[in-house]
């Protein structure tokens, strides 16, 4: 059986420094005082837990978030829905139940706060037997 090397040391799990990176501040006085080149640079964001910085631009694009927004389903086709509704004596919830939708829609576009889809614009057209788009709101609809 051979003997083993006793003398010889194997370090698990240690790697070995970079030549040329100084970490600590005592690496770096030691180098200062040898007289070797040190380059220094300071990384963007560094030594700061943050995922985005902050942008120069925050307030341009916060003016221009603010001037985008979605139409609102108007007031006047609202009062139609609400109108056709009651002339059938149906509640939201029966409405809901024939355009198969849920009750917080009708509830949404009766008080003109939903933003309008024109799927539902035409099953409520359909079901209330009015037009609510177009020239001729309110006006029976027509089959063709």
């Amino acid at each position: 059986m051979a003997e083993a090397d006793w003398s010889e040391v194997t370090y698990i799990g240690k790697r070995q420094q970079k030549s040329g990176t100084l970490k600590t501040p005592q690496e770096l006085n030691a180098a200062q005082r040898k007289g070797l080149e040190i380059e220094t640079s300071k990384k963007f964001t560094g030594g700061q837990n943050k995922q985005h910085s902050a942008s120069k631009n925050t307030a341009k694009l916060d003016r221009e978030t603010e001037e985008l927004h979605h139409d609102k389903l108007g007031l006047d086709i609202a009062k139609l829905i609400q109108q056709g509704r009651q002339a059938k004596g149906w509640t939201q919830k029966d409405l809901a139940t024939k355009v198969n939708e849920k009750q917080n829609v009708i509830n949404e576009y009766e008080a003109g706060k939903a933003i309008p889809n024109q799927q539902i614009l035409g099953k409520l057209e359909r079901v209330l037997g009015m037009k609510l788009r177009g020239k001729d709101k309110g006006q029976p609809l027509v089959k063709p």
